[in-house]
């Protein structure tokens, strides 16, 4: 990522593309489509003789051989006959008037499709092997017979998909197709056990996996036979899983054995060849297709992916066709598909439609570039949305090279600044909380089970008077502060106990105005790591008890303009629930943890001599 490429772009091109009309009423677009599209349905053999569902959508009068654009999901395509019944067709809107032949098919064991769903498939391990199968297979055998059974197309296939979706595109990269040629992953998952959906640095995403796998990943019983959403019996999210106890309890007392996949990650608490085999960064080695990697900056599920895979193939891929975009948006808020316009989030606001933007200045373009010769949209290396100065930036690289790092040192009486490093030879300052598992810090000020996005940048006074939050903030800015990368917290600490969780939160106070009720503590980035990891996630080692223990880990990388008269705020706490599942405080296998292993801890932060706690700050020149 951080090569030099010669930069054949002009700012004036982010605004360039065609102009056309997204479709505002589903009943006009669907009757567009009648017109334009037939629909036939498909059971696509594979190499083991499993059938899979698949839909195909193709132009009634094109204008030339269209090429073929594939998506592949685990979530079904709502009607299962020769009904259009879909608002467009494409990525967005603005492929619905385009000649192409669309291709939707439902993975391996979902919906239509015959086979075994695993989560997360992992590749397969004899790849000489002609009857081993995976995602990667799947989708070779797929574009195969679409070559050979789709009349009159021009020979290229290109292929996108979100979340679960991106995850299948990133697999069809590996060992690609000879005729995939574009792919765009956006807000693909990569390593599952440092930073998306699963975990984050050991530390297990509860609520959402939770809900996750009970709807998507059980075997008949658990839903019903209608297989509707699960039961949770209350919208209140922080006592439901309080209510559950250890994890260990759940299977028994929820699950039963109808989430397989629960069960293998409740055996799977460190960083072992099971969740080595699942990271796609490995696969990402000579690829081929041209890519669109497409990420949010507050997308909660699957943010880290996207880089990483962009940077793993920018090493070992095609150099002259790999793209990254990130704007400033929720787990798919890019997409016309969410309704969301990406202006907003919540309280932020990000002064225009940083979505409809994007599909037509950039993914569009990209498509049709790269399918049918269409004009070189010119895209820079990485284009990225600069948050609080709310505008995009071409760029050479990410991060770009003009960043510095600054330390922020945490202070006394809950202050922070730049500037000089504490003196070494002041006696150890530090300032202590009890953390109690049985008393969480909250994750979200709604306790909903629903997984609203505006907590992304959720106001933080919801936690700030919490005794066992820390908060540090600077005096008001003189100017502005730009921020590009990932922040990266440097703690000293100690606990009583002998494993401890961090949570280090980067948040934007905006000033109040001389109305308190104006007042919007933003929050910018936030990230945890379970302490017992800090050496290796293969081989956890317990926390010294009562020792000064450093820790260093990153940030979620952010493009943010603070601007002057704002106070950066950084907010440090040890539970963060239910986002994520408690940890003990004791160094046991928290999946297999007794009630009584559970115990109050002592954490202290400390923040002079030597041993002084700072967030560390891209800073780039405004």
């Amino acid at each position: 990522m951080r090569h030099h490429r010669r930069l054949l772009f002009a700012l004036a091109a982010l605004g360039a593309g065609i102009a056309v009309t997204e479709p505002g009423s589903s009943q006009t677009a669907t009757a567009q489509l009648d017109g334009h599209y037939t629909k036939r349905l498909a059971m696509i053999p594979m190499r083991d003789g499993t059938k899979l569902h698949t839909q195909i959508f193709e132009p009634t009068n094109p204008e030339g051989r269209p090429p073929i654009l594939l998506n592949r999901t685990p979530y079904g395509m709502r009607r299962y006959d020769t009904t259009i019944a879909r608002r467009w067709l494409g990525p967005s809107p603005l492929f619905s008037a385009l000649d192409y032949v669309f291709v939707y098919q439902d993975v391996r064991g979902q919906h239509g499709s015959e086979g075994e769903f695993r989560v997360l498939r992992p590749p397969r391990t004899v790849r000489s092997d002609p009857r081993a199968v995976d995602e990667t297979t799947d989708a070779f055998d797929t574009i195969e017979w679409l070559l050979d059974h789709v009349p009159d197309h021009n020979g290229r296939v290109g292929m996108w998909g979100i979340s679960y979706g991106a995850w299948q595109t990133v697999m069809a990269m590996a060992d690609a197709h000879p005729a995939l040629v574009a792919v765009s992953p956006q807000a693909s998952p990569g390593d599952m056990f440092v930073g998306d959906d699963i975990h984050h640095h050991g530390a297990f995403r509860l609520h959402y996996m939770f809900g996750w796998l009970a709807h998507m990943a059980s075997t008949s019983g658990l839903l019903g036979p209608k297989r509707g959403r699960f039961d949770f019996g209350t919208d209140d999210a922080y006592a439901y899983f309080l209510g559950l106890g250890p994890l260990g309890a759940v299977d028994e007392r929820v699950f039963r054995g109808r989430v397989p996949a629960w069960t293998e990650y409740m055996t799977h608490g460190v960083y072992d060849a099971y969740w080595r085999q699942r990271n796609p960064l490995r696969l990402m080695r000579d690829v081929r297709p041209a890519a669109l990697h497409v990420a949010g900056w507050f997308d909660a599920e699957d943010f880290r992916g996207p880089l990483e895979i962009y940077d793993r193939t920018e090493v070992d891929g095609r150099r002259d066709a790999n793209y990254l975009v990130v704007g400033p948006w929720r787990h798919g808020g890019w997409n016309a598909l969410s309704g969301d316009t990406g202006a907003s989030l919540g309280r932020a606001t990000f002064g225009a439609g940083t979505s409809a933007h994007f599909r037509r200045a950039m993914e569009r373009p990209f498509f049709e570039h790269h399918l049918r010769d269409g004009p070189d949209p010119q895209l820079a290396p990485v284009t990225a949305f600069e948050t609080g100065g709310n505008r995009w930036h071409p760029l050479a690289q990410w991060p770009p090279v003009d960043v510095e790092p600054q330390p922020l040192y945490l202070r006394a009486e809950g202050g922070a600044s730049f500037g000089a490093a504490p003196n070494a030879a002041d006696p150890p300052a530090f300032d202590e909380f009890v953390s109690d598992p049985a008393d969480p810090v909250p994750s979200a000020a709604r306790r909903t089970m629903r997984f609203y996005p505006e907590r992304m940048v959720e106001d933080q006074q919801f936690v700030a008077s919490r005794p066992d939050v820390l908060t540090y903030v600077t005096a008001p800015l003189a100017n502005d502060v730009v921020i590009a990368g990932a922040a990266e917290a440097q703690l000293c600490f100690s606990t009583t106990g002998s494993d401890a969780d961090w949570v280090v939160k980067l948040i934007d106070v905006h000033p109040e105005d001389d109305d308190p009720a104006a007042a919007f503590h933003m929050l910018l980035a936030a990230e945890i790591f379970r302490a017992k990891f800090r050496e290796s996630f293969a081989r956890p080692v317990p926390v010294t008890s009562n020792a000064l223990t450093d820790l260093r880990f990153r940030l979620p990388d952010r493009f943010h303009r603070f601007r002057a008269g704002h106070r950066i705020m950084i907010q440090i706490h040890s539970t963060w629930f239910p986002l994520y599942d408690r940890n003990p405080q004791t160094c046991v296998d928290i999946y297999r943890a007794a009630p009584a292993a559970f115990v109050k801890a002592t954490h202290r932060v400390y923040r002079s001599g030597v041993h002084s706690s700072r967030l560390i700050l891209p800073v780039r020149t405004p």
